[in-house]
């Protein structure tokens, strides 16, 4: 098994302790990077299992799955929507349906596979009919996505959308003022662009869509 480098080691023992770890006794030389993955992948099923049954809001009512979210733990990117749709709510997976194949579609063209990186919503059920998230739907769900992002760690946060913009930032977002807009949040890097259904609306700004990931990527590989 591969083992951590000190830097490596100091990253995950900090999510552990954000986590709620107060105390972690080290009997080998090193933590193996399996045994890490091992623990981040059970902390998220952990809130798998606490989305499927939770009531904190009237989402629940009408859901058939709830959606944490899907791809690679490791990742240093990853993508953050609204809410699921229709066809995320049947197959309790993110971004599958038109939205989530544009989204994917430009990934490859970006050269890259969706695997690589994870992709989740700030709202874990689907609204009905599609409808934007409430103020109050979005701050109950909110602290589920915050979880996910101490455990997976990612660098940037690419935010699809002005809803994920608005739950990261608590203000209104003009997405079409400030998509490709970076800022920086708890010692991470957002970056604003447009929901992949809102390209679907107006195909003219697939480019667009396409520079903005490719720089979100560049971003979390190569720095600002």
């Amino acid at each position: 098994m591969d083992s951590f480098n000190n830097e490596e080691l100091k990253k995950h023992l900090k999510v552990l302790k954000e986590l709620g770890f107060e105390e972690i006794i080290l009997d080998k030389k090193f933590i193996s990077k399996d045994e890490i993955l091992k623990e981040r992948k059970k902390l998220l099923e952990k809130i798998n299992e606490e989305i499927q049954i939770c009531e904190k809001c009237d989402l629940h009512k009408s859901r058939t799955n709830a959606v944490l979210g899907e791809g690679n733990i490791e990742t240093r990117l990853m993508f953050v929507g609204e809410a699921p749709g229709e066809e995320e709510d049947k197959q309790g997976r993110p971004f599958v349906g038109r939205a989530g194949k544009l989204l994917t579609k430009l990934i490859e063209r970006a050269g890259y596979k969706r695997e690589e990186f994870y992709i989740a919503n700030i709202c874990k059920c689907r609204p009905p009919g599609n409808r934007t998230p409430t103020l109050d739907e979005m701050e109950k769900c909110f602290p589920y996505l915050k979880e996910q992002i101490e455990i997976i760690n990612p660098k940037v946060l690419c935010l699809l959308g002005a809803v994920a913009g608005q739950a990261f930032l608590n203000r209104k977002v003009k997405i079409t003022k400030e998509r490709g807009t970076v800022i920086k949040w708890n010692d991470r890097i957002l970056l604003l662009t447009y929901h992949p259904a809102y390209v679907l609306r107006n195909p003219k700004e697939e480019e667009t869509l396409f520079k903005d990931i490719k720089r979100a990527i560049e971003i979390a590989y190569k720095g600002l």
